[in-house]
């Protein structure tokens, strides 16, 4: 990868931003080699690009008037994931309170992509 970079760094022009970010990328590869760290390195890509994640789900809620009773005994922690009435909701704070702030799970986005691609 260091070898693959030099055509697209000669091809910048002398002290352009593009030339110093491709010599940064350079560095940082042979950090990476230098500190013995490509191991580490192999294992945080690999979870860098894993695209089958998964969202955790904190707690799950009947009614909306349970979760906001939870929301208001202080248990709650910004960016927790939770499920209302079937659908997902993030807890986010604004303005020093936590609020709920619709965000779909990945289930629920599965199957509006189902539903979309249904003929009908």
């Amino acid at each position: 990868m260091l070898l693959a970079l030099n055509p697209f760094i000669e091809n910048q022009a002398e002290g352009s931003k593009e030339r110093g970010a491709l010599m940064l990328a350079q560095a940082a590869l042979l950090y990476i080699r230098d500190s013995a760290k490509e191991d580490d390195f192999a294992r945080y890509y690999k979870k860098f690009s894993d695209t089958s994640f998964t969202v955790e789900v904190s707690h799950e809620f009947a009614t909306r008037e349970d979760a906001d009773q939870w929301l208001a005994s202080g248990k709650a922690h910004d960016s927790e994931r939770v499920r209302i009435a079937g659908k997902g909701f993030m807890v986010v704070q604004v303005q020093g309170r936590l609020l709920f702030m619709v965000a779909p799970l990945p289930d629920e986005l599965k199957a509006d992509e189902a539903w979309k691609e249904e003929p009908g």
